[in-house]
């Protein structure tokens, strides 16, 4: 019994590099999909309000104040309605935001790799790093995405068409079995133009506003802070548009045939500053979503360090 006790040890040190090998490469993911998750259970209750603002546009009588829309849904629905759909959107932080943090990390670091000089990346190749990881991401994340929108606006169909969907699995089970399973990505070329143009602004805005600020003396928390501020601005301001026609497209019995068929009927009903319906509400959800998730991003790899 005793003589087993070198081979055991052996074969658990043999195992350990391995394990650490697997570590190293899946923490960004786990880094980002845990940051993520965090974001998300503080910013919830504006996305949704946000979600009603693009449902309810173009509505007759329908109003875009998010202070009277959150009255409303809590008067009606209970304040209960404010986290409607978070199982999805959990699920969908530890996939997109997982995938799309994990891979801008690993495409930065080739990147860096390659470049003999050492100097951080250029604009260009920064900029290519978040699109592309944005994009890959946006197509993993669909799925929980659409079960997202799908939840958030159940309530708001007729009492014989609502879902009354309790779970993200509910969802997503009640997707395949009502529309098959391709259905599961529709809307997946808005969602990930959306994202790319999303990614481009908070984790390529992020990195580019670390290199300048840092070049006027920032450092420490009020670095991480203000680049942070800089990059929700800039995801905001880029992924609005792509987010409504997303929206628009995903939620149950949608009128419009495609992406392209979204934003010619939309210009035609309310022009091009009907994309940017609920900004206001839009910024106050996405800014502090994207800086709670960078920051807490940089001290979950301060912490593992």
């Amino acid at each position: 019994m005793l003589a087993t006790l070198p081979l055991a040890n052996e074969v658990s040190m043999s195992q350990t590099p391995r394990f650490s090998t697997i570590w190293k490469a899946a923490q960004p993911f786990a880094v980002g999909g845990a940051a993520g998750s965090f974001a998300t259970v503080c910013i919830q209750p504006m996305d949704m309000i946000k979600v009603r603002i693009q449902l309810q546009a173009g509505m007759p009588g329908a109003t875009t104040s998010p202070f009277s829309i959150a009255a409303k849904m809590i008067s009606e629905e209970g304040f209960s309605s404010l986290y409607a759909g978070l199982s999805a959107g959990l699920c969908r932080q530890v996939i997109y935001t997982g995938a799309r943090l994990g891979l801008y990390d690993q495409l930065t670091g080739m990147s860096k790799a390659r470049n003999a000089d050492g100097k951080p990346l250029p604009l260009q190749q920064t900029a290519a790093c978040a699109l592309t990881a944005g994009g890959i991401a946006a197509v993993l994340g669909n799925p929980a995405d659409l079960s997202l929108i799908r939840m958030q606006a159940d309530s708001m169909l007729p009492k014989a068409e609502q879902r009354g969907y309790s779970s993200v699995v509910a969802a997503l089970s009640c997707i395949v079995r009502q529309e098959g399973f391709l259905a599961l990505f529709k809307g997946a070329a808005p969602t990930a133009t959306r994202a790319m143009a999303l990614n481009l602004g908070m984790l390529g805005g992020n990195t580019e506003a670390k290199k300048h600020l840092a070049g006027l003396g920032l450092q420490g928390n009020a670095l991480v802070f203000s680049a942070s501020a800089v990059a929700g601005f800039f995801a905001s301001a880029f992924s609005l548009p792509f987010d409504f026609v997303k929206t628009s497209l995903q939620r149950q019995g949608s009128a419009f045939t495609g992406p392209l068929d979204c934003v010619a009927k939309t210009l035609a009903a309310g022009g091009p500053l009907r994309f940017y319906s609920g900004f206001p509400t839009y910024y106050f959800r996405i800014a502090p979503h994207a800086m709670l998730t960078l920051i807490a991003a940089d001290k979950f790899k301060s912490l593992l360090k």
